[in-house]
């Protein structure tokens, strides 16, 4: 019995995935946009991120790791991701009442501080992984989890959290109180998220370096994000 609860875990944060992915969908359509709707997909990142740590703790536990859960569980880590930032770079949380530029031009951005070169960067990290792993699987290879990769995905996931909050209850009221700290917290986030992001991409790339050089073949390695 035992063997199917990390695995019923991994597929419960799918669903929680696309629940939350709902949660954002719909914020763009109330007006303004509804508390409640932000309040709830918090809520939800929060219980998803609790199963990612359970799924692979117990797995390790009751020593029922498998195929499935190697696969799978970093696949919904990428979607959960890489899908709230494509959410937050979106039109969903474009500045309503864009500005006049210096030239004469309208200048619009995201209220979450994201934009879409950032996704750019994250998904082409992941891709860039994922490659490494296929090719390490088909060549026996083994890497370990990277110390960067977890760090990265727990600062991804606090990124994810701060503008959240930030978007709910501190943007409604620009320039007032402590929302200016809040929004610089916000923007360290962000930029934080990119450089590691960055950062854990290079590492595992000198990795598979150090394998080609060792074995001499085509670089590969099986990591775990």
């Amino acid at each position: 019995m035992f063997r199917h609860v990390p695995n019923l875990l991994t597929t419960g944060r799918l669903f929680l995935a696309a629940v939350f992915f709902a949660l954002l969908g719909c914020y763009q359509y109330a007006n303004p946009g509804s508390p409640a709707l932000l309040n709830v997909a918090f809520i939800i990142y929060l219980i998803a991120l609790v199963t990612d740590f359970l799924d692979g703790y117990l797995a390790r536990l009751w020593k029922v790791e498998g195929a499935f859960g190697r696969v799978v569980d970093p696949f919904v880590d990428k979607v959960l991701v890489i899908g709230s930032f494509i959410f937050f770079a979106g039109k969903n949380f474009i500045i309503p009442a864009p500005e006049i530029g210096p030239t004469g031009k309208y200048v619009v951005y995201t209220i979450t501080g994201v934009v879409p070169w950032m996704v750019v960067v994250i998904l082409a990290r992941e891709l860039l992984v994922t490659s490494f792993r296929g090719l390490g699987e088909g060549a026996g290879q083994n890497f370990g989890a990277a110390f960067s990769g977890k760090v990265k995905m727990v600062i991804q996931s606090v990124t994810i959290l701060v503008i959240l909050v930030y978007v709910n209850y501190f943007a409604p009221h620009q320039g007032s109180g402590y929302e200016p700290y809040v929004r610089a917290f916000r923007v360290f986030c962000v930029w934080a998220t990119v450089i590691v992001t960055v950062l854990s991409g290079l590492a595992y790339v000198r990795r598979a370096v150090a394998v080609y050089l060792k074995h001499g073949q085509q670089p590969a390695a099986t990591v775990s994000e």
